[in-house]
């Protein structure tokens, strides 16, 4: 009997690393699959089309959303972002272990419909460095760093729901810790 695959989620504040992560996690575990959200924002400029996410209309995301076709789904900072459900359904299916690099919210519908899901909240140093961290991405408004930011303290008071918490202040390390968890719990 072929084994049932595991969803792992990673979520965080914005500029905590999730991003990051997620790379080094499929660059050291090939076999993970990343699921692939849809968005109603624009890309930015360092995003590709289809890479990081589908971006989609707004009528196309609320056709998705009333056809119960996302796994979870919500809007903030303007726009909608979702996780497509049958993709990750085919995967686990298949025994495949998939990431969801979501928001806090999506994390916790995700958990609710997947109580054996693995969540882990991803944690900058500190509020500063968070700060710092969106500034250099030079993607957005001061307006909408501080909007992100008044965001970050909601989603950090949400962590005590999640199973792991990791401090991303040493990328190879935090990358190490979720790896060691995910084999402990194979």
């Amino acid at each position: 009997m072929q084994k049932k695959g595991r969803l792992i989620i990673l979520s965080g504040p914005s500029g905590a690393g999730k991003g990051t992560i997620c790379s080094e996690l499929l660059r050291k575990m090939p076999e993970l699959i990343i699921s692939r959200s849809v968005t109603t924002r624009q890309p930015r400029p360092n995003e590709q089309k289809n890479r990081s996410y589908d971006f989609i209309s707004t009528e196309q995301f609320l056709q998705m959303v009333s056809d119960n076709d996302l796994l979870e789904y919500d809007q903030h900072f303007e726009n909608y972002y979702g996780t497509p459900k049958k993709f990750v359904l085919d995967m686990l299916s298949f025994g495949k272990d998939v990431i969801l690099e979501i928001d806090v919210k999506g994390a916790l519908q995700v958990k609710q419909n997947f109580p054996e899901s693995i969540l882990f909240f991803v944690e900058a140093p500190s509020e500063q460095d968070l700060y710092l961290r969106l500034k250099k991405r030079g993607t957005e408004s001061e307006e909408k760093i501080q909007i992100r930011m008044a965001r970050s303290r909601l989603e950090i008071a949400q962590k005590s729901k999640y199973d792991y918490c990791i401090m991303n202040d040493d990328l190879d390390r935090a990358v190490g810790e979720i790896i060691d968890i995910l084999k402990r719990r194979n």
